[in-house]
């Protein structure tokens, strides 16, 4: 997203911003906005976004949820008055763990949810890691490569390449890399079905594979 519109891009480093002295997190927290504001227009990435906010429910200890919930209205606050052109981008890999006030309509401009990638998108995964690996997609079978790896994320299939390349694709080796790997869609089977669930009226598929399986 930043390479393609020519932004600065803040990654907020939410394994950074926990301190275990009384208002250091807050102040980090502050400091982080400061950046991005500085730097605007820029983007803002905020990685594993429940990290930061999920002890801030009701059922998280006290202190942890003490300081949660003084992040959470921060960062509310500051999204609601900014003034610089500060976009804001967060991803989350369990969204039943923010707090609902986090999530409502408004406070971000969408919410996109990211299933596992459809067959056109594990040709495109394939190839991007191929050409990181000096390698030349069109002297593989991405097609047969892709309907393999059917259900599986995209960093499920970035390790099967991995490990195929590694053995140098001798014979099949690259399908046999697939299925020595047992794929999330199985193995959280539930967890993504519910999430599936829960995007369908709440967020906007990133690609067709979630709106045809609406």
């Amino acid at each position: 997203m930043a390479g393609e519109w020519k932004l600065p891009l803040v990654k907020f480093d939410t394994a950074a911003i926990f301190d275990k002295y009384i208002g250091e997190t807050e102040k980090r927290i502050r400091k982080v906005f400061d950046v991005a504001q500085g730097l605007a227009p820029c983007i803002l990435w905020i990685d594993e976004l429940e990290k930061v906010f999920a002890g801030s429910g009701p059922d998280s200890a006290s202190v942890d949820a003490g300081v949660s919930s003084r992040l959470l209205a921060s960062f509310l606050g500051w999204m609601q008055e900014r003034k610089a052109p500060v976009f804001v981008a967060a991803t989350c890999n369990n969204v039943s763990a923010l707090p609902p006030e986090l999530i409502r309509k408004g406070r971000f401009d969408e919410l996109f949810f990211v299933d596992l990638p459809e067959e056109r998108e594990r040709k495109e995964i394939i190839a991007i890691h191929l050409r990181r690996k000096k390698r030349d997609p069109a002297e593989f079978d991405l097609q047969h490569i892709a309907s393999a790896a059917s259900g599986y994320s995209g960093a499920e299939i970035e390790a099967a390449v991995q490990t195929a390349l590694f053995a140098a694709y001798s014979g099949n080796q690259q399908i046999e890399a697939l299925q020595a790997t047992v794929p999330l869609s199985i193995t959280r089977a539930e967890e993504i079905e519910a999430l599936r669930l829960w995007a369908k009226t709440r967020a906007v598929p990133a690609s067709g594979f979630s709106a045809r399986a609406s």
